[in-house]
């Protein structure tokens, strides 16, 4: 790998690129990035240019010598590029808007990676995704894609099966989120905890916690059932576990484990907004459009703490220290979404999971604490993999059938009738964005 590394960010102009910057900052010397290339699409060159420019007065202030580059040619961006990161919108956030309200009005959970919205978010996302891999190939094949776009788990395993270019890791902010909030609630330094997780993106467990470096597992769950309202983040509703079903799950499950373990509480909730005309991505809108409006302001050099309302706070700062420790060839353990090998026993090696890994030059290696998924997770588990594979299947394919199928499968759907309406509507408002399912059935 070359000593003056250049980065490509495709989605550039995302409201989270700020905090991204910033770690590369912080990182400088461990880090050398010579060149940061901003990429975007047309409908986003506005913001692309007020974030990009944000960018510049960060370096300016940090007085770090590296080139910031703004672009619309995602090419030229790729090209000899040592990593690539995605943090992509297709459809930006009106498409969210969409993915939550449509199944609500169907009477079923809206979310934009979980349930019916994640399954939509996945069918417009990864042939989009697929195309920059194909484009890898050629201009950059020995760069590492970093991708934070999602349903991660959905696109991630999509990567293992369809992808040309091998080298792609997935990334999530979730057991970031956990780790910092178990610290918290255990009144301690982030950098005192580590947590061996396991699972699937948005589907992870926490299954060994150790502070300073010893297993303090038990004290912490103890700790967790009395505190787990506060282990949360901004986009889910701050909902306390029920204590005897932690103190007999005997793992701590990740904030998005309510849309399954309290499906009628997290609909209940959702409804009442959705009956007020509000939901999550009207309300990201609004903190974007200040966020925004800050990042306008020719004086701020440095990002801003409001960054850290949006439900992805920590996604970039995950990213960077994932690259540093691949460039760096560190070996220290993080969370990313990586293929599966002979990790676990119950699922095939091309499955892609989310798992403690050690991070090397040659990427993560999976850090194999359990061999299989303990009898209380595995189904279901197992069941939102299933929905993966099909989703990804129905997704390059344009296939009508296998999203259908994927559809019925997700558990926060399991409805045939209205799981079949819900998916044709779906698709129907997001037809601008589907064109392989459309070019075909019309």
């Amino acid at each position: 790998m070359n000593n003056k590394i250049k980065i490509a960010v495709i989605g550039g102009g995302s409201s989270y690129t700020p905090e991204f910057v910033e770690g590369i900052i912080k990182r400088y010397d461990e880090l050398p990035v010579e060149e940061l290339w901003l990429v975007d699409i047309e409908e986003g060159k506005e913001k692309l240019d007020i974030v990009g420019n944000l960018a510049k007065r960060m370096v300016d202030e940090a007085n770090i010598p590296m080139d910031v580059y703004l672009t619309l040619n995602s090419e030229e961006a790729l090209y000899g590029a040592d990593f690539v990161t995605t943090q992509i919108r297709v459809g930006m956030l009106e498409a969210r808007g969409k993915d939550e309200s449509i199944p609500l009005s169907h009477g079923f959970i809206g979310q934009e990676t979980n349930g019916a919205g994640g399954l939509l978010k996945g069918l417009r996302t990864i042939p989009v995704l697929l195309g920059i891999t194909d484009d890898m190939v050629k201009l950059c094949p020995e760069a590492w894609l970093i991708n934070f776009t999602n349903p991660v788990g959905m696109v991630t395993e999509a990567f293992s099966r369809y992808s040309k270019h091998r080298k792609f890791i997935g990334l999530c902010n979730v057991p970031i989120g956990v780790e910092r909030g178990i610290a918290e609630i255990m009144g301690i330094e982030e950098d005192r905890i580590r947590i061996d997780f396991a699972g699937l993106n948005h589907m992870v467990y926490g299954f060994n916690v150790f502070i300073d470096g010893r297993d303090k597992t038990e004290e912490v769950l103890d700790v967790y059932v009395e505190n787990s309202v506060s282990v949360n983040m901004e986009n889910i509703d701050p909902m306390e576990w029920d204590k005897e079903f932690i103190k007999a799950l005997g793992l701590i499950p990740c904030p998005y484990h309510k849309y399954y373990y309290k499906t009628a509480d997290m609909l209940r909730n959702d409804m009442e907004k959705f009956k007020e005309g509000t939901n999550r991505a009207e309300e990201v809108m609004k903190i974007e459009e200040e966020l925004f409006e800050l990042y306008k302001d020719t004086k701020l050099r440095q990002k801003p703490k409001e960054l850290e309302k949006r439900g992805g706070a920590y996604y970039s700062d995950a990213a960077c220290n994932l690259i540093s420790s691949i460039y760096n060839d560190k070996g220290d353990l993080q969370v990313v979404n990586t293929l599966n090998g002979n990790t676990i026993k119950d699922l095939d090696e091309t499955s892609a999971i989310e798992i403690t890994c050690k991070i090397t030059k040659d990427g993560p290696m999976p850090y194999k604490f359990i061999d299989q998924f303990p009898v209380p997770i595995r189904g279901l588990i197992h069941q939102i993999k299933s929905f993966e594979i099909l989703g990804a299947e129905a997704a390059v394919g344009g296939n009508y059938d296998k999203a259908l199928l994927a559809m019925i499968t997700n558990p926060l759907v399991a409805n045939d009738k209205e799981g079949r309406k819900m998916l044709d509507e779906l698709l129907q408002a997001h037809k601008t964005y589907l064109s392989n399912f459309f070019d075909k059935h019309e």
